[in-house]
Parts: structure tokens; sequence; C-alpha cells
């Protein structure tokens, strides 16, 4: 079996983190389809063990919650009628947390956007977090329970609601593509005394549009989006890789992941693709080869 070399996985990386769709990735690296996604796999994989092991103990203080929306498959309207639909189709929620000061993701999660998943993201927030930081979510009230249960009184907690008014535009493609104009904000404190200044969701939803303009998989009205609810994930590990560790971000001059201390060095796609290798399993030896002898033929 030819194994792809280090050259032409940096490529095919750099093509997918850059916003390019599987199929232009395979054609500009001259590889096929399945090549392009099984690399996504992979890499997704030792993505989500290097953030789950390494992205610990971060000393934040002010943390950012939102939720970005896409879909798997077809919209959720949709799935009913669509045949074979696989599992998880519909609605894909990607729930972030972001620290405001060094643009560090520090936790993630994919999947619906009830209560359920709200207490996984949370628990797994406060797990990765050294210290009592301020917290800040949009109004989902699913958040509420979560954030009780994971940080009990030890967080400085608000909730930022946003008050939309009528649809954008009166007519045309103004009305049907643009969202709800928002006209107003009301600040909510939930627990302990947090810093009404810093109660914003600004910089994770910035991070929203990297995401879009990143992944081929959230870019609106186009065929690109994830057909399985698994790559999907494994884009969304590969790019948070990507943004944390690679990435100079534009008012840091730094990445996020040397910003918070997680790293003293940039990375770059190739040290990705040194996951990927430091994950495969080792080549096996083959004994010596032996002739086989004749059969007795008594």
């Amino acid at each position: 079996m030819n194994k792809l070399d280090t050259k032409t996985r940096a490529l095919i990386l750099r093509l997918l983190v850059e916003g390019n769709s599987i199929r232009a990735t395979a054609r500009v690296a001259d590889v096929s389809k399945n090549t392009v996604n099984k690399l996504l796999i992979d890499a997704g994989k030792a993505c989500s063990e290097y953030h789950d092991a390494n992205v610990r103990d971060v000393k934040a203080s002010v943390v950012q919650c939102d939720e970005i929306w896409s879909f798997t498959y077809a919209k959720q309207k949709n799935v009913a009628g669509a045949k074979a639909a696989p599992e998880g189709a519909g609605d894909t929620w990607t729930w972030t947390a972001l620290d405001s000061e060094s643009k560090l993701i520090v936790s993630y999660m994919v999947g619906g956007r009830d209560s359920e998943y709200a207490i996984a993201f949370m628990d797994d927030l406060r797990a990765r977090l050294a210290n009592r930081v301020q917290l800040t979510t949009d109004g989902h009230k699913a958040y509420l329970e979560a954030v009780e249960g994971a940080f009990g009184g030890d967080v400085d907690y608000a909730q930022l609601i946003k008050i939309y008014g009528g649809e954008t535009g009166s007519k045309g493609h103004e009305k049907k593509y643009s969202p709800a104009e928002c006209t107003g904000i009301k600040k909510r404190r939930v627990e302990g005394s947090p810093d009404p200044k810093l109660v914003s969701t600004s910089h994770v939803e910035r991070q929203n549009l990297t995401m879009r303009m990143h992944m081929r998989r959230f870019t609106r009205l186009t065929n690109g989006f994830s057909k399985k609810v698994e790559n999907h994930c494994y884009a969304v590990a590969l790019h948070f890789m990507f943004y944390n560790f690679v990435k100079v971000h534009q008012t840091l001059r730094v990445t996020p992941a040397m910003a918070a201390g997680l790293t003293d060095r940039l990375w770059d796609i190739s040290d990705i693709v040194k996951l990927i290798e430091d994950a495969e399993p080792a080549p096996t030896k083959r004994g010596p080869y032996k002739k086989r002898q004749p059969e007795n033929s008594n």
C-alpha cells in the first residue's frame, strides 16, 4: 500500500484548513478524494487526542462561549424525506469556549443544542481551566443548568441577551438570506460578580467567522456541507488545532497557544503531520523467508 510523503500530506492539510473542499483539495494535490478523506480522518483523530491531553490547566480570566450552526447530510426539515439518511443527519451545532485574552479555543464540542450537550460542554470547559474566570454566554437557557452544575458558585457568570427586530431588508435577497437585525442587548448577571464592561461575546462570535472562512463545511449556500457527522467532527478538530497552534493571530502576533503559555514555539503544518505519523502503528517486520519443503507423497 502506497503511503503519502510528508510534503504531500502537509499540502493536503494546508488546503483543507484554508477552506478548500474535499474535491478541490484532491484536484490541487493530484490525489484521490478517498485519500483526502482518509487523511482528514487520521488528522482529526490525532488533533482531537492532542487537544484533549494538552489543552489543560489554562490560566484564563475572561471566557466567552457560543454555538455555531451547520448541518450534516441535509437540513433538519428535509431529513425525514431524505433517502438513507445516516445517524446524526440534520442540525449540527459546534460549541466553542474562547479565552478572550489569548484567543485560545479552550474547549469545543460537536452535537445537538439541548441541555445534555450543554452540560457535557461546560463540564469539559471547567476541567480545562486552572482558575476562577468570568464567563459570558448568550441567552440560551441550557447554559443556566450546565454552568451551575459545572462551576457551582466558583465563577463570575453573565449572559448577553440580544434583542432582535424584523428581518434585515424589506424585500429581495436581503430579506431571504440576511439574519434578523439586532436592535439591542441586555446583560444579565447570573452568578458571582462579573464586570459589566467585560460581558461580551464579540470575540467568540468573530471566531465563528474564522470557522466559516477556514472550513468549507460551514460555508453557507454551497454543496460542501458534511455528509457524515464523524467527518464533520474530524474537520472541526483539525481546524482548532490549526487555529490554536499554527495560525498567527493578527493582533497578538503569536498563536493563541503561545499567548496562553501552552507552547513556546510557532507550529507548522508539518507538526500536525508528525502527530498523524506518531499515531500510526509501527510497520511489522517480516521474518526470514523459508522455502517450502515438498510434502511427502507417502
